[in-house]
């Protein structure tokens, strides 16, 4: 499929809502075309000829096989990967539960892996990709016991970053982001004590993007500002 010559294309993951949903029209905005995941796969929220929606459930295997089959098949090049789907069902709580525990991992780490790793070959010299991480990842500055599974799995994703910036250095810069508490659904109280809107998530995830940042970087969106492994 072709998107134009001087069009950059970007791949986001979870665009139905929150953060993604922003970071979609934002991005359409500045004259991206963006392949957008969700489960639903037809979006008709995105009225634009330069949105290509895919359904794509990070839990199921079989859907992970169909999306990339989709998007190796249509796209011989994209430039930015976000992977930016990620559920937090644990959120609050103080003791694991192993039904929330196992679907935490199979959409922020398991999930997101899997599906990234035959993208990867899609993405030129100079690509990028980004994994909205969260500073509730960082080992450095973990400071409650909450959230076991949701803390786990972003700090597993840090390790992926930081796993690809080895194997891709030289050619695909990468680095996560902690996005900000964002008002968003993943957690009911976000949306009264969130201290961004989706919106004002994603305008700083963009300016990110855009910028010339360092491969490897673990970067705070709201505070603008490097945090600590």
């Amino acid at each position: 499929m072709k998107t134009g010559n001087n069009r950059k294309t970007v791949l986001i993951t979870g665009v139905s809502k929150g953060i993604g949903k922003s970071l979609t029209k934002k991005m359409l905005a500045d004259n991206y075309f963006v392949i957008g995941t969700s489960r639903q796969g037809n979006l008709k929220v995105f009225e634009s000829e330069n949105f290509y929606p895919v359904a794509l459930d990070l839990t199921n295997l079989e859907s992970i096989e169909t999306a990339q089959k989709t998007i190796l098949e249509k796209f011989p090049q994209m430039d930015i990967l976000i992977n930016n789907a990620g559920v937090g069902p644990d959120l609050g709580s103080q003791k694991p539960d192993r039904k929330s525990f196992a679907q935490t991992f199979e959409v922020n780490v398991s999930g997101t892996v899997f599906f990234t790793e035959p993208i990867i070959k899609l993405i030129p010299q100079n690509g990028k990709i980004i994994n909205i991480s969260s500073r509730m990842g960082s080992m450095d500055e973990c400071e409650t016991s909450d959230s076991i599974a949701y803390r786990m799995s972003k700090s597993a994703l840090n390790m992926y970053t930081k796993i690809l910036t080895n194997r891709l250095k030289g050619k695909i810069k990468v680095a996560s982001v902690h996005p900000g508490w964002v008002k968003t659904t993943i957690r009911e109280s976000n949306l009264v004590n969130g201290t961004l809107t989706p919106e004002e998530s994603a305008a700083r995830i963009f300016s990110f993007i855009k910028s010339d940042f360092e491969s490897g970087m673990f970067w705070n969106a709201e505070k603008e500002g490097k945090i600590l492994w």
